[in-house]
């Protein structure tokens, strides 16, 4: 679509030259179709950062997630693993660990003596556990409602600049009283490639979305069932210490 080749339209033995490139069937656009596709091409650039950014994070937290595990689960004490990252986790699992850590210290040196103490205590490590998932799934799925908005929206955008388009290239039909394609081609190439870029900003913000949301769903569940391991560990401890 980059070639600069001047497209001709034979009329009547005459040659009729019109310059059908990119650029050019940006530049001889109506205003509305302008903004329509600088939009669309601002939203598929916004689409495209995030996607790689996700992408990218989702790798990297799942590669600090196998080395946390294969430290929390060498068999070395849980208190010096505490000690080591918990002025600083960094990644959503060790977050998780943290405040779970942190919460049983606060209460492992309280009166633990009745059962209903201990079930409090189970009660608050889970909840503590489920807030900071909730917090750190927060923050990793930021921004994606922007790729499921533009896969459903970019298309009717892109339409709503083809049905514009058109209806200038009719109103340039009614003024110039001429119904030859010369007079017609400009104005529906021009609305043609606003539904392109519609459908170049939906088509890899709706895959991406649906990749990125089942990946991050897998991760979710794979923090839910460390925190449900993790929880199950701390009420064994507090089984031993009674």
């Amino acid at each position: 679509m980059e070639q600069q080749a001047i497209d001709s339209v034979t009329l009547g033995g005459s040659v009729v030259p019109h310059d059908f490139s990119v650029w050019a069937l940006f530049l001889q656009a109506d205003t509305i179709v302008k903004l329509v596709i600088l939009l669309l091409l601002a939203a598929s650039v916004w689409c495209w950062a995030i996607i790689i950014d996700k992408s990218m994070k989702l790798r990297r937290l799942k590669a600090r997630a196998n080395q946390f595990e294969e430290t929390f689960w060498s068999g070395g004490s849980l208190e010096d693993l505490y000690d080591r990252m918990s002025d600083r986790p960094n990644d959503p699992m060790s977050a998780v660990f943290v405040s779970a850590m942190r919460e049983w210290r606060r209460s492992i040196g309280r009166s633990l003596d009745s059962e209903s103490a201990r079930a409090g205590l189970r009660l608050r490590l889970e909840r503590v556990m489920d807030i900071a998932l909730g917090r750190e799934m927060e923050r990793l799925e930021r921004h994606m409602i922007f790729l499921a908005s533009t896969g459903s929206a970019a298309p009717f955008i892109g339409l709503f600049g083809t049905v514009w388009g058109i209806m200038n290239a009719f109103t340039s039909i009614a003024a110039s009283k001429n119904t030859s394609l010369a007079v017609v081609a400009p104005g529906i190439a021009e609305a043609l490639f606003a539904t392109a870029l519609g459908l170049v900003a939906a088509i890899p913000a709706v895959i991406a979305y649906n990749k990125l949301s089942n990946d991050m769903g897998r991760y979710a569940q794979r923090l839910e069932n460390f925190a449900g391991e993790f929880s199950s560990i701390l009420s064994r401890q507090l089984e031993d210490e009674d």
